[in-house]
C-alpha cells in the first residue's frame, strides 16, 4: 500500500514538472493528504466561483478577438476599420440634429449613391474602396472607378469583409465612399429660382425610418415635387442608409430642415398656400374637409404634410391644414392591415395630386 502511494506521487511531480525531492524517496503520509485536501480546497473554490469565471474568460475571449482586429490578424486595415467604427457610432446617433457636431467622413456604399455623390459634388470624397477581384468589366462599377480617377479621388481594392465592415453589413454592391457626410439644408434662397406657379412642398413631420425616408425621396424626385422639407426633431438624419435606399437621389435633392414645422406653415398660409393634410380612410376630423386624393386639385402652391411612422401629424400641424386626403381601399380592410406605410402613401398622394400639373 506504500509502495502504490509513493508510485502515485512520483508520477503526478513527474508530470506537472515538479522538483524531483520526492521522486525517489518515501513520501510522507502527512504531506500526501495534506496536498490533497488542499487540491480538494482549490476546486471546491473554483466550483463556487465557476459563474465569475466563465464571465470573466468570456470578456476575455472579445478583448482577443478585438485585439486581433485591432492588430490586422483577421485581414481588416486599421483606416478601414476606424472608418467603420466611426460610421456606426453616427448611426445610432438619430435622436436629434440640434447641436450635433458632423463627424468628417462617413461610408457611402451602393453604386448609384457613391457614383452620384462624385458627380454632384455636395460631399468632400476622401477615397473610393473597391472590392477585391471585382469584376472590371462591370459597367457600373467602371463607371464609378472612372469618375473617381478623373477627380483624383485614390481608388484603393480591398476584400469583401471590409466593404461589409464599412457598410454595416448592409448590401454594397462593391463599392464605398469615404465622404464628407451630408445635413439638412437651411438657406432658403433658392426660393426666388422657383418658376413654377403651383409648387408642390412636401413636409415630413418625424419620419424616423431611414428606409422610409429614402424612398420618400425617390418618388419625390421621380414626380417633380419642388421641395422637400423636414422637422429636424426626433427625425432621421441623412445618413448613407437614406442615400442607399433613394437610390442615390439623397445625394442629388436636398431636403430642407426646420426647427419648427409650425412655423413655416404658418408662414406660407399668410403668403397664399394651401396646407393639404394626411388621414385614414375610415377617419373623420369634423371641422376638416376630407376628401379622397383623386378629388383634390391644385388651384395654387401647396403644402403637403405627411406625419411620421405610427403618430401621423402632430395635432399643432394638423388644425392647420385646410384639407385633409385620404387613400381609399379596394376592399375592406382587417384591423391592424388597414393603412398603408408612409412612403408608400407618400408614392400614391404626389402622383394624385402631380399628375395634372404634370399633363398641363
Amino acid at each position: 500500500m506504500l509502495n502504490r502511494r509513493l508510485f502515485i506521487r512520483t508520477r503526478q511531480y513527474q508530470q506537472s514538472g515538479a522538483s524531483g525531492l520526492f521522486l525517489y524517496g518515501f513520501v510522507p503520509r502527512s504531506v500526501f493528504y495534506r496536498e490533497a485536501s488542499d487540491t480538494n480546497t482549490k476546486k471546491i473554490r473554483q466550483s463556487n466561483k465557476s459563474d465569475g469565471w466563465k464571465e470573466k474568460a468570456a470578456q476575455r475571449k472579445v478583448l482577443k478577438i478585438q485585439n486581433q482586429w485591432s492588430t490586422h490578424k483577421v485581414g481588416v486595415s486599421s483606416e478601414v476599420k476606424r472608418l467603420s467604427n466611426e460610421d456606426q457610432s453616427v448611426s445610432h446617433r438619430i435622436k436629434s440634429q440640434v447641436d450635433v457636431k458632423p463627424y468628417p467622413y462617413e461610408a457611402v456604399f451602393g453604386v448609384a449613391p457613391c457614383l452620384l455623390a462624385l458627380t454632384q459634388g455636395r460631399r468632400k470624397i476622401y477615397k473610393l474602396f473597391v472590392k477585391d477581384q471585382m469584376d472590371v468589366q462591370r459597367t457600373s462599377v467602371l463607371q464609378v472607378c472612372q469618375e473617381a480617377h478623373q477627380r483624383g479621388v485614390p481608388v484603393q481594392r480591398v476584400s469583401k469583409r471590409d466593404l461589409e465592415q464599412m457598410s454595416d453589413g448592409k448590401v454594397h454592391q462593391g463599392v464605398c465612399l469615404k465622404a464628407s457626410p451630408l445635413t439638412f439644408l437651411t438657406d432658403d434662397s433658392s426660393e426666388s429660382r422657383v418658376t413654377n406657379n403651383r409648387p408642390l412642398w412636401l413636409v415630413l413631420d418625424q419620419v424616423q425610418d431611414p428606409m422610409n425616408l429614402g424612398a420618400i425621396l425617390r418618388s419625390a424626385y421621380f414626380l417633380g415635387v419642388d421641395r422637400v422639407a423636414s422637422s429636424i426633431q426626433k427625425s432621421c438624419r441623412l445618413t448613407p442608409v437614406v442615400s442607399k435606399a433613394s437610390s442615390g437621389v439623397m445625394e442629388v435633392m436636398g431636403v430642407y430642415g426646420y426647427e419648427n414645422l409650425q412655423d413655416l406653415v404658418e408662414e406660407k398660409l399668410a403668403q397664399g398656400w394651401h396646407a393639404v393634410g394626411t388621414v385614414g380612410a375610415d377617419e373623420q376630423k369634423v371641422w376638416i374637409p376630407v376628401v379622397q386624393c383623386s378629388d383634390f386639385h391644385m388651384t395654387k402652391p401647396t403644402l403637403l404634410l405627411l406625419g411620421g411612422e405610427g403618430q401621423g401629424l402632430s395635432p399643432n400641424l394638423l388644425k392647420l391644414c385646410h384639407t385633409l386626403v385620404t387613400i381609399p381601399a379596394g376592399r375592406d380592410l382587417l384591423p391592424g392591415i388597414d393603412s398603408l406605410n408612409v412612403s408608400v402613401a407618400a408614392g400614391v398622394l404626389l402622383h394624385s395630386l402631380l399628375r395634372p400639373r404634370a399633363r398641363s
